[in-house]
This record gives C-alpha cells, sequence and structure tokens, in this order.
C-alpha cells in the first residue's frame, strides 16, 4: 500500500509539473490567423510527430482570414488557443479577455513586401501614397506597412493601406492592379516570384529589429480551467522547434503540403524562418517596448498600454538552469 501510495504521488506531482502525460486526452481547438506561412508549422509538424498526442493532446486546427478574425473567434471562445502576432496584444488591450502566454518568433524575417512586377513600385521611396493591402486593421501586416511609412518620414498613413482579408483575395487585387503590392510570407512571396508575377521589394526584418513577430494567446476560460493542457500545448510546441532545429528535410517534407509550397520553396522558408523561432517563449522587453510605442504612434492608444498586463509566462515550461 506504502508503494501504491507513493507511486500515484508521484505520478501527480508529475503531471502537476507538466513533464508527464495528460490523464486523460483533451481535444484543444487552435487557430491560425493566416493559415501557409511556415512561422505556423510547428503546430502541424508536432501533430505529424506525436509531440502533442505523447501528451494526451488532440489538436482540431482553424484558420482565420488575419488577426480580427482570430481574435474574434478568441473573444467568442470558438478556440481555446490562438497563434497570432505581437501587435495583436492591441486586441487585448481593448478589451479582449484572452492574453498572450508565449512569444514563439521575435524579429519579421519571413514576412515580405511583394509588388506588381510591371507596376510603379521599384524602390521603398515609391511606396508614398500607393495602394498596398494588408490582412486586417490592427494585425502584423497593418503594422508593418505604417511602419514603414513611419520610418520613411510620410507619418503612419503615407502609403494607402487597403484591408482585404485572405491572401488569395490580395494576391487577386495585385494581379488586377487594384492594388500596387502587398505583405506576404516569404515563401508565398518566392513562390509568387518564381512565375514572374510579383517582386519583393523588402524583407521587414531589415527594418524591424527589436520585435515579437508572432505570439500565441489563450482564453481566459482555457488559462482559468485547464491549465495543465495549456502548460502541455507549450511544451510541446518548443519540444517540436526543437526536433524541427536539427531536422530540416524531414521538417521541410511535413511543412511543404501545409504550406501549399514545392519542397524547393518551403526549403527556403525553413532557412530564413527558423532563426526567428524561439526556444523559450519569453516576452522580450525591447519588443515589447516596440509595439507599445507603435500603439500610440498608429493612433490606437492615446498613452502606451501597460504591456505587462497583456501577457503571461506563467504557462511557459521551466528554463533551463
Amino acid at each position: 500500500m506504502a508503494r501504491i501510495a507513493a507511486a500515484s504521488l508521484a505520478a501527480f506531482l508529475t503531471l502537476a509539473l507538466g513533464g508527464g502525460h495528460a490523464a486523460a486526452d483533451a481535444t484543444l481547438r487552435v487557430g491560425k490567423a493566416i493559415a501557409g506561412p511556415f512561422d505556423f508549422t510547428p503546430l502541424d509538424v508536432g501533430v505529424a510527430k506525436g509531440f502533442y498526442g505523447q501528451r494526451g493532446l488532440t489538436i482540431e486546427e482553424f484558420n482565420f482570414a488575419g488577426s480580427a478574425k482570430l481574435q474574434q473567434a478568441l473573444a467568442a471562445n470558438a478556440v481555446d488557443i490562438g497563434l497570432g502576432s505581437g501587435p495583436e496584444l492591441a486586441f487585448v488591450a481593448k478589451g479582449n479577455t484572452d492574453l498572450g502566454v508565449a512569444a514563439f518568433a521575435g524579429p519579421p524575417y519571413g514576412l515580405v513586401l511583394v509588388v506588381r512586377i510591371d507596376g510603379p513600385i521599384h524602390a521603398v521611396a515609391d511606396l508614398k501614397g500607393r495602394k498596398i493591402s494588408v490582412s486586417t486593421v490592427g494585425g502584423l501586416t497593418d503594422w508593418m506597412v505604417h511602419e514603414v511609412s513611419r520610418q520613411q518620414g510620410w507619418g503612419p498613413d503615407g502609403i494607402d493601406v487597403v484591408p482585404l482579408g485572405t491572401d488569395e483575395a490580395q494576391i487577386a487585387a495585385m494581379r488586377t492592379s487594384l492594388t500596387d503590392g502587398m505583405p506576404l510570407d516569404v515563401a508565398s512571396a518566392a513562390l509568387l516570384e518564381s512565375k514572374g508575377a510579383a517582386h519583393i521589394l523588402l524583407p521587414f526584418g531589415t527594418v524591424v529589429h527589436d520585435f515579437i513577430n508572432h505570439v500565441t494567446f489563450a482564453t481566459s476560460d482555457m488559462m482559468r480551467t485547464h491549465p495543465h493542457e495549456l502548460r502541455a500545448f507549450l511544451a510541446a510546441w518548443f519540444e517540436t522547434v526543437k526536433w524541427m532545429r536539427g531536422h530540416k528535410d524531414e521538417t521541410v517534407a511535413l511543412a511543404a503540403p501545409v504550406m501549399g509550397k514545392p519542397l524547393d520553396i518551403a526549403a527556403k522558408a525553413y532557412d530564413i524562418v527558423m532563426p526567428s523561432l524561439s526556444d523559450t517563449g519569453r516576452f522580450d522587453p525591447k519588443g515589447l517596448a516596440t509595439l507599445a510605442r507603435s500603439f500610440v504612434e498608429m493612433g490606437t492608444f492615446a498613452a502606451p498600454p501597460d504591456m505587462a498586463k497583456l501577457y503571461t509566462e506563467e504557462f511557459l515550461p521551466q528554463s533551463p538552469k
């Protein structure tokens, strides 16, 4: 009896500390702000390699047409966890009850600005007054275009920003000359460029350095009633990222169909994006400061919000000592 009690206590402590399998399978509804970027593929790679299943988690994936749609789903408890962007912390500051629970990518290495191959834009200086589409107001792509305008000295609104939703809708608008360009993940941009349909004008990672590109969000209900499952999800995510770093070929083979891209394009995205993926999920103070400053400059807030209230590191795996 003593041995049984000791074993039971050890099993309980292992679970409580996030080191063992979940007692029973749990299904987590996980949303992506955009379906295709390589940045979000640790979800799919981790499922394929069993890192989530080993922790008793079943993943039900949802894809959205930008940050606003993802945050609406989180607010409505239609998903439990969201894979979004750093600028989406503004939605939390405005009253969404979800919080950032992991900063999973730093500088925006995987995001570029593409323009029409036959259009009027040949240099960054040509962007002034031009129509550039983004996925959603207040999202990552919207933030990046306004930041380029600010850095060029045109103020945040020197570029005519048009929110159009999905990448497919934006590409169609650009191809029919309704817009002049758009921010796009590097793999999709490389594919368009290879087809002679667009030209990569600007990698955003060259103009934005101290930044939090991607954030994992969790609903208040998830944090309150399912903390062990949330910890297990984040542990599986970062275990997946660690595995991906050491297994490029297999990662690319798993990620390419999720991205809808050929293997060579997915491999290029791997080389560019993997260095930006975090191993810890910690929120960089300099990146948070950049976001806080930008919220004021873009007119989202009159004064910088208290960024410490918009995220928590409570559910992250323990840092190695």
